[in-house]
């Protein structure tokens, strides 16, 4: 096991909630969200260049669509956001109490979205799959906090956080349907932070952001820790690969919940060279 730090900024930000890091590839740019600010931002790592807006209520997740603009994992449910900022809503469903979360695009196109109660209880949350079409499915209605989603590079594994268990599970899936047999992969020790978001690389390997864990850690595929990037904010929140050639690991971090914040906390961190990630597919919507 190799561990370092070996992080830059490559935002400096006082996100509340920084989360979703996602290399959006035909804009060769960054989008990530601020949770509870209501903000999604764009950053352009060749130029510099960055762009924020606030949506209406609080946003979970946004992930390029295959044909221009954005889908959002809302307060109330899951959106359409075109690139000229029209706006529609693909499944509108309010639930006093309870706001989106972290959300993924699966091989085929589709939406893995997840919710939570803004106080976090038990049972609260949920995952579900939405299609390009509106079809809306559930897979999980037992969910505390739903977190970190990813597919191994054959498609044929789903990877699946629920922080407050302490585990990465992971099911057995197939294009276009509902995955199956989940699993644990991974539990984290007690003292070492909850799971929370995750990406997958090129050789199988699952990386994962540990809120209050201060550290991203990479396990093989078959569950052995074997990188620990240690970072100086307590709660990274997700991570993803970025870059032209997709090797930059990018870490967003939140500041919420913190007495002192670190002067980081809130910031868009990269790890340069830290690995190889995988093509994400964008929202077939």
């Amino acid at each position: 096991m190799s561990a370092h730090s070996g992080y830059e900024i490559a935002v400096r930000e006082y996100a509340a909630l920084g989360e979703g890091p996602t290399w959006d590839a035909d804009a060769q740019r960054l989008i990530w969200i601020d949770i509870l600010g209501s903000r999604v931002h764009t950053y352009d790592p060749a130029s510099g260049r960055r762009t924020v807006f606030v949506t209406e209520q609080h946003v979970g997740a946004a992930k390029p669509r295959a044909g221009g603009g954005l889908v959002l994992n809302l307060r109330d449910g899951v959106g359409l956001r075109d690139a000229d900022g029209g706006f529609r809503w693909l499944h509108h469903e309010p639930v006093p109490g309870r706001r989106a979360n972290d959300a993924a695009v699966a091989p085929d196109g589709s939406l893995f979205a997840g919710t939570m109660r803004y106080d976090e209880a038990p049972g609260g949350g949920t995952l579900s799959r939405f299609t390009a079409d509106g079809l809306t499915e559930t897979v999980l209605d037992d969910v505390a906090v739903s977190n970190g989603t990813g597919w191994s590079p054959d498609g044929r594994l789903m990877y699946y956080i629920d922080s407050p268990t302490r585990r990465i599970d992971v099911f057995d899936y197939e294009s276009g349907r509902l995955p199956v047999d989940r699993r644990p992969f991974v539990t984290i020790e007690d003292g070492g932070g909850y799971p929370d978001g995750l990406t997958v690389d090129a050789e199988g390997g699952v990386w994962v952001a540990l809120w209050e864990g201060g550290a991203v850690r990479r396990y093989t595929p078959a569950g052995v820790l074997d990188r620990v990037i240690g970072l100086p904010t307590p709660r990274p929140t997700a991570c993803a690969f970025g870059g032209t050639d997709l090797t930059d690991l990018y870490i967003s971090t939140a500041r919420t919940g913190t007495e002192t914040p670190h002067p980081l906390s809130g910031s868009l961190l990269v790890v340069p060279g830290a690995g190889k990630g995988l093509v994400q597919p964008a929202f077939a919507g």
